[in-house]
């Protein structure tokens, strides 16, 4: 079984991967933020990085596909895909940080992996407002993220909202987190998994 969790940066994707690991005895894949080479330069200089950094998001995120269809295990992944694809790298584009050029290029090529990786088999969206993603991002305290503007996020919420309400490639899950605390009060990480479980049940 393939469990994603998708969201906006500070969403608390990585939390919730962590945490739903640890109840249902998953195996966790997350988001390669420390190995990613292109981070530190992207944010000082989007214009320069944006196409290389989406690259190397596209490639090791179709990495990440192939070992789960491959290992046979019950994993909860930390991002998909599609965001990439469908958020990231068209905002890069529209906001002038990526070329036509680069942006034909990329997208010929994630329409290539797409059609060798199937969907999970259930997407988590964790829907959040600015405020609550501005004050996750200053809690984690990283450096480089420090300069992500508000109207960077809220570019990206829009997006994510527009993909998520045309999302038909399997079971999705909608969780509001604005008024959730799923590290500090156990009966919302339960209110949580009792939503899941709801929807797990119907994959089998």
């Amino acid at each position: 079984m393939h469990i994603a969790i998708a969201g906006n940066i500070g969403a608390g994707k990585t939390t919730l991967t962590n945490l739903l690991a640890k109840h249902y005895k998953w195996e966790p894949h997350f988001e390669s933020v420390a190995e990613n080479p292109y981070l530190d330069d992207f944010y000082g200089s989007m214009e320069r990085w944006s196409f290389n950094l989406q690259i190397y998001f596209l490639n090791t995120r179709f990495r990440q596909i192939l070992e789960i269809r491959e290992s046979g295990k019950n994993i909860i992944q930390d991002r998909t895909i599609y965001e990439d694809a469908n958020i990231f790298a068209p905002n890069l584009h529209a906001m002038g940080l990526m070329t036509n050029r680069d942006f034909s290029n990329y997208e010929t090529l994630f329409d290539l992996m797409e059609r060798l990786v199937a969907p999970p088999d259930l997407l988590i969206y964790l829907r959040a407002s600015i405020p609550t993603l501005v004050g996750q991002i200053h809690r984690r305290g990283r450096e480089f993220e420090n300069s992500i503007s508000i109207d960077y996020l809220s570019r990206l919420n829009e997006r994510y909202e527009a993909w998520i309400s045309t999302y038909k490639k399997g079971k999705l899950l909608i969780i509001d987190v604005d008024n959730l605390n799923i590290v500090d009060k156990p009966e919302d990480l339960g209110s949580v998994i009792d939503r899941i479980d709801a929807q797990i049940h119907g994959l089998f």
